[in-house]
């Protein structure tokens, strides 16, 4: 009798009224948010404007999908093209059934045409999304937890993943290695290693990417080796993990050499986007110094009153009556000097300038 074990959903849809929200479905929405979001953030981080990110996901993202299903229907064809298959299964993406090699390589042809379309490199883009890339699939890999789908071997380990029984499609219930759970941790892990190596050695020029597809299939050929789902195999190993080897080796070597012909990291990566954020800078601090001047102008004024305070003390009288009157000396310094008078000039008013 098993202790502990993850249970899976008794249901992967639930319906508002005519409309079905199916898990499969919003583990693949949210994803794609978080990946944009993240993107977008390191995006602006390194030069570019705010909101690009996401202007080019809508070529990258539809483009990703069809690529994913492709993949899939291409790599497992039997329920749609073989014997007794149903052909039109092949567009119920909702069911399940993502390539994650198609997703990106037909994603990253739609990323190319939204970067033509802005005057962007396509390598600066994916360095900035690779990490948002490897938590979008953190979070799609739970929509195999609703479809109860893409799981190990048998196991009683406390983490195993209860599976129920389902003839209509050859599933045997029982407890197994939760690998949807394992790729989404290590995609966490992909994630969190990618920001690091990116600050540490400030990668460019496509290698933030690559380093993300390289450790990305360095988790995925183990994960696949544990899986028990109908797959093609090639000289005794499953069809996805030599996918994932030799994706492998084409992103290491993508490294080295990239490392070789163009080190360090783009200066520039939207052209026009750190002149426009200068000019808004420029114009911020314009407005903030205005204060400034209504400072600069108070104490003006109040220097101006001085002096005409001091210009005025050339007509004072002392108390004896007699005008005084203010001589400037060569040293620019000024001496009162009293003229003698009478009180009753003073008092007259006639008393005489100097």
């Amino acid at each position: 009798m098993d202790l502990a074990f993850i249970p899976s959903p008794s249901v992967g849809v639930v319906h508002l009224g005519p409309i079905p929200l199916r898990g499969y479905a919003f583990c693949i929405i949210i994803g794609v948010f978080v990946g944009v979001w993240l993107g977008n953030k390191r995006w602006v981080q390194r030069g570019g404007r705010s909101g690009t990110v996401a202007d080019i996901a809508v070529w990258a993202v539809p483009f990703g999908l069809v690529g994913g299903r492709l993949y899939h229907v291409i790599t497992t064809y039997e329920p749609y093209f073989g014997k007794d298959g149903h052909p039109l299964d092949a567009f119920k993406v909702w069911e399940g059934g993502l390539g994650i090699w198609g997703a990106v390589a037909l994603g990253a042809v739609g990323a190319w045409i939204g970067c033509r379309r802005r005057g962007i490199a396509l390598p600066a883009y994916t360095d900035a999304l690779a990490p948002g890339l490897a938590l979008g699939q953190a979070i799609g890999r739970w929509g195999n937890w609703f479809n109860q789908e893409l799981y190990g071997r048998a196991t009683d380990v406390p983490w195993a993943l209860e599976i129920s029984s389902d003839p209509a499609v050859g599933r045997v219930g029982g407890t197994y290695h939760p690998t949807f759970l394992y790729e989404s941790l290590w995609c966490v892990g992909v994630a969190v290693l990618v920001i690091w190596a990116d600050k540490r050695f400030r990668l460019g020029h496509g290698r933030v990417f690559a380093l993300y597809v390289a450790a990305y299939c360095a988790g995925r050929a183990w994960i696949e080796y544990m899986r028990v789902d109908e797959a093609h195999h090639i000289l005794g190993m499953r069809l996805n993990v030599w996918t994932a080897l030799i994706v492998f080796l084409l992103a290491v070597a993508y490294l080295v050499i990239s490392a070789k012909k163009a080190p360090g990291r783009e200066a520039i990566v939207e052209p026009g986007a750190q002149e426009e954020a200068a000019a808004a800078a420029g114009g911020a601090d314009a407005e903030s110094a205005e204060p400034g001047k209504t400072d600069e102008t108070a104490k003006s004024g109040k220097a101006d009153a001085t002096a005409t305070s001091d210009e005025s003390d050339e007509g004072r009288l002392d108390r004896s009556g007699a005008k005084v009157s203010v001589t400037k000396s060569a040293g620019g310094e000024g001496a009162g000097d009293a003229v003698p008078g009478d009180g009753a000039d003073a008092a007259g008013g006639g008393a005489k300038t100097s």
